[in-house]
């Protein structure tokens, strides 16, 4: 609900349904029940995405019309569906902030100077090293499972750091992963055992016009 007064949510259908798709597919081809995950797009230039608690997560429209392609979204979004199912975002709070405090706000009885605090380490998403891996490779393990190549996220990855020096304060997403070349060269390695064929994310025409629905 905080986050709901600071951005702008995407309420257009086909927008929603696209990204949606590529959501229950990768959810369904790994046996995690979709219906659990609640997605919010938020209309933001920033190059951003990040999980919540209660299995919801978020895409920044700034980054959907980064990506060059859909399977480079589906890395993205199988990436925040790893940190959700390993469980990161829970460890995180309780490291910053104590399971104390985190009762408190299960109960309603946290103030809202504690939620803001929550919210800017939610929103930052900054991940250690160790975490950020787990998170990749289990990414890497649901997009093989899902007939999607995971060389779109390592893809995603090089691109981002080959624009690291210019433009790190627009790039978010970038700062959660202490290095993007690394990351990016593990996918790869992890990818190389993959003997599946892909198949595509989304159709061409739904892309387009996705992309075209953004503008």
């Amino acid at each position: 609900e905080m986050l709901e007064t600071q951005e702008q949510e995407n309420h257009d259908t086909f927008v929603i349904q696209a990204i949606d798709s590529i959501v229950n597919r990768i959810c369904t081809a790994n046996e995690i029940d979709p219906s659990k995950y609640q997605l919010h797009v938020l209309n933001s230039s920033s190059i951003n995405a990040f999980a919540l608690p209660n299995n919801r997560f978020a895409l920044y429209t700034g980054l959907v019309k980064q990506v060059d392609k859909p399977e480079e979204l589906a890395g993205v979004i199988a990436h925040e569906i790893a940190h959700l199912e390993l469980g990161h975002i829970t460890q995180k709070l309780i490291r910053e902030f104590g399971l104390t405090v985190l009762i408190s706000v299960s109960t309603g009885k946290a103030d809202s100077g504690v939620l803001r605090q929550i919210l800017k380490v939610l929103t930052s998403s900054v991940f250690d090293r160790k975490t950020e891996r787990e998170a990749d490779l289990k990414a890497v393990d649901y997009l093989i499972n899902a007939k999607i190549s995971p060389e779109g996220l390592a893809h995603f990855l090089y691109k981002l750091s080959s624009k690291e020096s210019k433009a790190m304060k627009y790039l978010e997403w970038i700062s959660s992963h202490p290095n993007l070349k690394e990351q990016a060269n593990y996918i790869i390695e992890k990818h190389t055992e993959n003997t599946a064929e892909s198949e595509s994310v989304l159709s061409e025409r739904t892309w387009q016009e996705l992309l075209q629905r953004l503008d």
